[in-house]
């Protein structure tokens, strides 16, 4: 059991490219190609977005006052 344990310790690349080929699996049999590229893209724009507002906030606040009207964010 030691012996396992510390072998997943030590594979965890390995271990983390298998969940993710496994849930991109499950999201294309569950929903289909077009509606888990959906997905995927939204996921991408979330990252984006979600980087974007933990280096800089006031570039996210510029970014939704260019969406939104100006001054609804603040």
């Amino acid at each position: 059991m030691r012996n396992l344990i510390e072998y997943l310790m030590n594979s965890r690349p390995g271990l983390i490219g298998a969940g993710i080929g496994l849930s991109l699996a499950l999201l294309l049999v569950i929903f289909g190609f077009f509606k888990t590229l959906f997905i995927l893209l939204l996921m991408a724009v979330g990252y984006i977005i979600g980087t974007l507002y933990l280096r800089d906030k006031e570039k996210l606040r510029e970014l939704l006052d260019r969406i939104l009207p100006p001054g609804l964010f603040r």
